[in-house]
């Protein structure tokens, strides 16, 4: 249950919409109990639609208008592609009637060229969906360790665990037991990766939690697993049966791998 302490943390991020699924519905859960938390938040949020308020807002003195704008930083140098179009416009420059150089074809190609170019570079660093992913997987397994939150359900038992999901989620996560490998079971929660709500479910390897995130896939093909390094923790990804699977731990690369080759090789409830 969430205590005082960590729901007055959680308040502002909660009245802002800025929690996680499952922190909202803690959250939420302990405000239904608690009368002091519920006075709390009516005041934060009384005065939050205060400040939204039209009549809140008040034009500046115009000597104030006058002081911003002269402590506002001088106008920016043109864009390069501006000064390089007026460079290659003066190389090329005199020779087309009507005042257009005769070389201006010349000047737009070079000009589209560098427009693609800068674009192309725009491209290429705009991180991919699968970059986006894992680190929303980094971040999410950081903050149920920050947070104490591994699990929504606290149990070691697959039947108790997997009925918890009912009516939370449009479909049934497998659950599998792993205690005899070394890898028991300890709880699942709801969590938001993608778009959507995933189920995860909570193992450990002696002191290591492994968060294991499960949701349907795009498409029904099998990918092997793959293990990658982000920020010292390892993660393991493969689909199989038309569900993905994500797999993150502290813990180290043979023994995630140890994890997952259980996993796979172990049957589904």
């Amino acid at each position: 249950m969430m205590d005082h302490e960590h729901a007055f943390e959680l308040l502002p991020a909660y009245i802002d919409q800025e929690l996680s699924l499952s922190e909202a519905l803690a959250f939420e859960r302990h405000l239904a109990g608690c009368e002091e938390c519920q006075r709390v938040y009516e005041q934060h949020r009384q005065v939050s639609a205060q400040l939204k308020q039209a009549d809140l807002r008040v034009d500046a003195p115009a000597e104030l208008l006058k002081r911003i704008e002269a402590a506002l930083p001088l106008p920016r140098p043109r864009p390069l592609w501006q000064r390089l179009g007026e460079r290659v416009g003066g190389w090329f420059g005199g020779g087309g009637s009507g005042g257009v150089p005769g070389w201006a074809p010349v000047g737009a190609m070079v000009l589209s060229a560098v427009a693609l170019t800068w674009s192309a570079g725009l491209y290429l660093s705009v991180p991919s969906s699968e970059t986006r992913l894992t680190q929303e997987l980094v971040d999410s397994h950081i903050r149920s360790l920050q947070f104490d939150h591994l699990s929504d359900v606290i149990s070691t038992d697959k039947h108790t665990v997997k009925p918890w999901f009912d009516g939370k989620l449009d479909y049934a996560p497998p659950v599998v037991d792993l205690v005899q490998q070394g890898y028991p079971l300890i709880g699942g929660r709801l969590d938001y990766l993608d778009g959507r709500s995933v189920a995860v479910m909570v193992y450990r390897y002696k002191l290591h939690p492994i968060n294991l995130y499960v949701w349907p896939g795009k498409d029904a093909s099998a990918t092997p697993p793959r293990i990658v390094e982000r920020q010292g923790y390892h993660l393991a990804h493969w689909t199989t049966a038309g569900m993905n699977y994500w797999a993150i731990t502290d813990a180290g690369e043979a023994e995630l791998n140890g994890f997952v080759t259980d996993l796979l090789a172990h049957p589904a409830s």
